[in-house]
C-alpha cells in the first residue's frame, strides 16, 4: 500500500515510516521541517518506496495531490511539545485545527482512510483514572495557555469523528500517552530525552515542580507497531483508541532511574512550574491509560521497558555527540 505521513520527518512519523518500509509498502513524507528533521529520514532517502515533500498539511494544493496518489493518510503533523504551547499558543491552535481540516476535506473527496494522532493531553485535568477512550474530559480555564493545546486536539477528534459520522469517511483516532525514544528532541520540554541528556553532560537533571507527578513510558518502536496494526483494521474506523503504557513512574523516580541506568554521577534539581513555563502554569497530575480497547481489537501492549527505553535514547544521544549517524537498534 501506499501511505501519506503528513509530519512524517519527526519523532514518531519517522519511526512509522521505517515500519512500514520494513513491511514492503510505499512512504511519502509531508514535512515542513519546523519540528521535524532531514536527519531522522536521511537513511530512508535513496529507497525506491520512500519519497518526501518539504511543505506544510496546511497547503490545499500539496495535500489534494499527495492524498491523491495515497491509499491510506496518517495525519501526524502539529504543534510538539509543552514548550512550544506555551510560548506559541496561536502557532498551536492553528497548527493543529487548520492542518486537521485540510487533510480531512481531501481525503474525503477520495475516501482515502485517515489515521488522527491525538493525545492524552485532551484529558485535561480529569482524575478519572485510568482513562478511558469514553470518558470526560476536563479542561482548565480559557486563560491558562497550557490548555490550548489539548482544546486544539479534541476539536480535531470531534472533526474525525464527524467526518466517519456525517461523511462516511473512515477515520481513526489515536491518543498517544508519553511516547519516547531515539530521535525524539529535548528542545520542546520533552521530558525523558530533556533528561538523559543531562545526565549524560554530568549536569544536574531539572525536575519541575515537586517530581511527585507520575507518567506512563511507552517506546516509539511499539507505538508505531500499533498504529500500523490499526491502520490496517477496517473495524477499527470510527473508533478512538488509548495507545500507551500503563505502569506508572513519577517524575523525580525517573531522573533517579535515568541517573542509574547511564551511570551519572548528576544530582537531581527540583525547579518550579513557574520558573519553567512562567506564571500560572497548570500540569496533570497523573496520566494513566486504559488500554483495553485496542487491546481487545488488535492484541497489542506494550512490551519494551523503562530500561530499554533509557538506553536506547542515551545511545542515540551518544552516537550524536560523536557527530555519527546512529543505527536503529533497539533494546529488547
Amino acid at each position: 500500500m501506499r501511505f501519506l505521513i503528513t509530519g512524517g520527518a519527526g519523532f514518531i512519523g519517522s519511526h512509522l515510516s521505517d515500519l512500514l518500509i520494513e513491511h514492503d509498502h510505499s512512504v511519502h513524507v509531508l514535512d515542513d521541517l519546523s519540528t521535524g528533521g532531514i536527519e531522522n529520514i536521511r537513511h530512508l532517502k535513496g529507497d525506491p518506496r520512500f519519497q518526501y515533500t518539504v511543505g506544510s498539511a496546511d497547503s490545499h494544493a500539496v495535500v489534494a495531490e499527495l492524498v491523491d496518489e495515497s491509499d491510506i493518510v496518517v495525519h501526524l503533523a502539529a504543534a510538539v511539545g509543552v514548550e512550544l504551547v506555551v510560548n506559541s499558543p496561536v502557532r498551536a491552535i492553528e497548527t493543529n485545527v487548520h492542518c486537521t481540516e485540510v487533510v480531512l476535506a481531501h481525503a474525503n473527496k477520495k475516501k482515502k482512510p485517515v489515521l488522527i494522532a491525538s493525545t492524552s493531553e485532551v484529558y485535561g485535568k480529569s482524575q478519572a483514572l485510568p482513562f478511558k477512550e469514553d470518558g470526560d474530559m476536563q479542561m482548565g480555564a480559557t486563560d491558562k495557555g497550557r490548555w490550548a493545546y489539548a482544546c486544539s486536539k479534541a476539536i480535531d477528534e470531534f472533526l474525525a469523528m464527524a467526518y466517519w459520522r456525517e461523511r462516511a469517511l473512515p477515520t481513526i483516532v489515536v491518543r498517544l500517552f508519553n511516547t519516547v525514544g531515539p530521535r525524539q528532541t529535548g528542545r520542546y520540554g520533552m521530558v525523558v530525552p530533556r533528561l538523559v541528556g543531562q545526565a549524560l553532560a554530568g549536569e544536574p537533571l531539572t525536575v519541575y515542580g515537586d517530581g511527585r507527578q507520575t507518567r506512563c513510558f511507552c517506546h516509539v518502536a511499539d507505538v508505531v507497531q500499533a498504529l500500523f496494526r490499526l491502520m490496517t483494521e477496517e473495524s477499527a474506523y470510527g473508533n478512538v483508541f488509548n495507545v500507551g503504557a500503563t505502569n506508572e513512574i513519577s517524575v523525580l523516580d525517573l531522573a533517579q532511574r535515568i541517573i542509574e541506568v547511564t551511570g551519572s554521577g548528576s544530582d537531581i534539581s527540583l525547579t518550579s512550574y513557574d520558573e519553567a513555563y512562567g506564571e500560572g502554569f497548570e500540569d496533570m497530575y497523573r496520566r494513566v491509560p486504559d488500554i483495553t480497547k485496542v487491546q481487545a481489537l488488535i492484541g497489542w501492549r506494550p512490551s519494551r521497558s523503562l530500561e530499554n527505553i533509557v538506553r536506547d535514547v542515551a545511545a542515540h544521544q551518544r552516537h550524536l555527540a560523536r557527530g555519527s549517524t546512529p543505527a536503529m537498534r533497539l533494546a529488547v
